[in-house]
């Protein structure tokens, strides 16, 4: 048998899988070695190069399933909402609050939030979900004076954006934003319920106020990569003296 026989297999289950919704179960790899007419190892290394290539997700004790991945993109231009960014990208978002404390704020946050050490903040822990599946998690600091009941507002709105925008009369825009991809710390493999080894989008941001360019809230996020693939759409300000079209 040839060498390369798992990978024309992947290649003809992707062909296969490409229309099928996320979550439909793969067949085992009982199922496609007998299909197939090869051996486990064989089987098995088609499942695997389909997971590598992220197009199925293997669940421990479960199965193998077809997976979806959205793009999820950060821009001047787009509100930076969980929930909207997740529904443009047509999933349905979901978030889970996990924990919320007043804490003082360290010298870094702070100096971030253009506050003083010290000042008072939300720390707000919550879980992320793209179509049921959990696929973030995020720790936020949200200066208590920009909305003081916060938690019972976050109880009543998933998105916390809206919250701000209702509540705290202000206009979030993101103003800052990094991203890398990398193996997450034991915390968030913990808080995730992933493998050790499984690569994750860690996206630290901050967000101001459109009208006044006060601080909001700072964040980091721990995404999974075979849920998400960031996007990042940045655009530089038009310098006044030089035409739009020599600018792009």
């Amino acid at each position: 048998m040839s060498s390369t026989r798992y990978l024309e297999i992947a290649e003809q289950l992707a062909a296969e899988l490409a229309g099928r919704p996320a979550g439909t179960r793969v067949a085992s790899e009982p199922e496609l070695a007998q299909r197939f007419g090869v051996g486990r190892a064989a089987a098995r290394s088609a499942l695997q190069e389909l997971e590598r290539r992220l197009l199925v997700r293997r669940v421990q004790g479960a199965g193998t399933f077809v997976n979806r991945r959205i793009d999820y993109v950060i821009s001047h231009s787009r509100p930076p909402s969980w929930s909207a960014t997740v529904q443009a990208a047509g999933a349905v978002p979901r978030s889970v609050i996990k924990d919320v404390d007043r804490l003082p704020l360290s010298a870094g946050f702070a100096a971030q939030l253009r506050r003083e050490p010290g000042t008072l903040a939300h720390r707000v822990a919550r879980e992320f979900y793209i179509d049921d599946l959990l696929a973030t998690w995020i720790q936020e600091w949200i200066p208590v004076d920009v909305v003081p009941e916060l938690e019972l507002a976050l109880h009543a709105a998933d998105s916390l954006d809206l919250v701000l925008r209702q509540m705290g009369r202000v206009k979030p825009v993101r103003a800052w934003c990094r991203a890398s991809l990398d193996v997450p710390p034991p915390e968030v493999v913990r808080n995730l319920r992933i493998e050790a080894s499984a690569p994750t989008w860690q996206v630290e941001s901050l967000s101001c106020d459109a009208e006044t360019g006060a601080g909001l809230t700072c964040s980091t996020a721990w995404t999974r990569a075979d849920a998400v693939r960031m996007v990042v759409e940045l655009q530089e300000t038009l310098h006044p003296d030089q035409p739009e079209e020599e600018q792009r």
